[in-house]
């Protein structure tokens, strides 16, 4: 590793600076979650894939990472401001079971797919594990903040300094877009807690000095960012989405807990630097979840894709840049991972030596550090391990060391992929592996017999089982299941 300083683009400042933590050599990161009430879409996993590249660049500049990624399990409505129905509550009625159960199941699932796409493990609070906390920051700030309506107790944006400033469009009406509720002061104004409705029963709900009924939405993430990391922390990460309504919130929150002013000194907001990943893009609109099938990563997986196909997909745009989803990127990310895995496959046998150099892999560990120093250019930062991979007449540990350094950053596991895990196998397909083994041992005696009416005949017995038998391709897929 060289020492180019670490660069990141701030949401809240709009400029690249330079990473100067709060507590040195450490690096306390908070990344806000997914509500756990269904299945998270491959466009929400992107922001976990660049929150986890994110982290794992501070441990490669040296920093001793705490990373949280909370779980919201209470307090998230249909509408990400203050207005339908609450989604836990929601599925639980779909699904006839309760709303403890739904959290865990999906929470659950989520791990699994965090754990697939190679995300390190995090610090994964869930809100209704601090829900008294909540009660509690709520008295703190109600006297100056807030007011109390019937429907429960609403922040003033109004009383904290730079109200939207992250948000980029501050208009007559506010940042909030949040449905007119009777009695709010301003458009912006956003539940600090809701009220349960006079004659209605949740499965969520606590009691509290504004009624029965449970904290909003956005609270959680400053309640839980102050106890996990303490204010002001690092860096707080989040999708772009939640750069509009729910980080100005938060910010204002943590404004009025701090007694902060403005946010020229970005500190005042919680947090020194915001990052924000942009949207997956997919045109059949098959990204959202009231699509029905929609794109998660395990319809990726039941098609045949190695869940690691698509970080690096993810990784081949820079976090800020829209990345467009297609099967046919997925397809070439995947033939680009295989690649990889078969260079590194020279290794494997390999003892790594960390502790010796090689001058030829100076200039591509400087381009590589230098890629990730720039504001996380992981495109740059993956032709630099190629070029490394590339490396010939070196020591084999020496090259493994460098490659495994690189890998540690992006996260593609390299050494732990074998050629047959990136087969493309469909889940519907009926042909087992054995029999396909089987088959191409059986096709290849007959071309080394120059029997080549028998080897066309597997061939096409295998073609009509969706087995398409890739003579010549340089890389040795050998097969594929379309």
């Amino acid at each position: 590793m060289t020492d180019v300083p670490l660069k990141l683009f701030n949401s809240l400042t709009r400029q690249t600076e330079v990473f100067a933590p709060v507590h040195p050599g450490e690096a306390r990161v908070y990344t806000c979650g997914p509500t756990v009430y269904n299945y998270q879409h491959i466009g929400n996993m992107r922001a976990y894939v660049f929150a986890d590249t994110l982290g794992r660049t501070l441990q490669w500049k040296g920093y001793k990472l705490t990373h949280v990624v909370n779980i919201t399990d209470v307090g998230h409505l249909t509408s990400d401001a203050d207005e339908g129905e609450d989604k836990m509550e929601r599925m639980a009625q779909r699904e006839g079971k309760s709303a403890w159960d739904i959290a865990k199941f999906y929470q659950e699932d989520f791990e699994r797919d965090l754990a697939r796409l190679n995300v390190q493990p995090k610090q994964h609070p869930r809100a209704t594990e601090y829900v008294d906390a909540m009660i509690d920051w709520g008295k703190s700030i109600a006297d100056k903040h807030c007011y109390k309506l019937e429907s429960g107790l609403y922040f003033d944006v109004s009383t904290v300094a730079d109200y939207g400033r992250l948000a980029r469009a501050v208009t007559e009406d506010g940042e909030g877009r949040i449905e007119s509720v009777e009695g709010k002061r301003n458009a912006a104004d956003f539940a600090i807690w809701r009220k349960t409705p006079s004659g209605e029963t949740r499965q969520m709900e606590w009691d509290s000095p504004w009624g029965r009924g449970a904290p909003g939405w956005h609270l959680e993430c400053s309640v839980m960012g102050e106890a996990l990391l303490g204010f002001p922390f690092d860096i707080h990460t989040g999708g772009i989405d939640h750069r509009e309504i729910h980080h100005p919130n938060e910010i204002a929150q943590n404004q009025a807990f701090c007694c902060t002013n403005g946010l020229d000194d970005p500190k005042n907001s919680g947090a020194k630097i915001w990052m924000h990943n942009n949207f997956l893009v997919e045109r059949s609109g098959k990204m959202s979840k009231s699509s029905g099938e929609f794109l998660r990563l395990q319809l990726l997986v039941d098609r045949g894709y190695h869940p690691l196909a698509y970080r690096l997909m993810c990784l081949q745009a820079h976090y800020r840049s829209e990345l467009e989803f297609s099967w046919e990127g997925l397809g070439a990310a995947l033939t680009r991972l295989k690649r990889m895995v078969m260079a590194a496959g020279s290794l494997a046998d390999v003892p790594s030596q960390p502790e010796a150099e090689h001058p030829k892999f100076a200039p591509v560990l400087a381009k590589f550090d230098a890629a990730m120093a720039d504001d996380l250019n992981t495109p740059i930062a993956l032709t630099a391990l190629e070029e490394a991979l590339a490396v010939k007449k070196v020591d084999a540990g020496i090259k493994r060391a460098v490659i495994e350094d690189m890998d540690a950053v992006l996260g593609l596991g390299l050494f732990a992929l074998a050629r047959a895990d990136l087969r493309i196998r469909p889940k519907s397909a009926r042909i087992t592996e054995a029999e396909i083994t089987a088959a191409l041992a059986r096709r290849k005696e007959a071309r080394a017999a120059k029997d080549f009416a028998a080897s066309d005949a597997i061939r096409d017995e295998l073609a009509a089982q969706g087995v398409e038998v890739m003579d010549g391709d340089p890389l040795g897929w050998e097969w594929k299941l379309g």
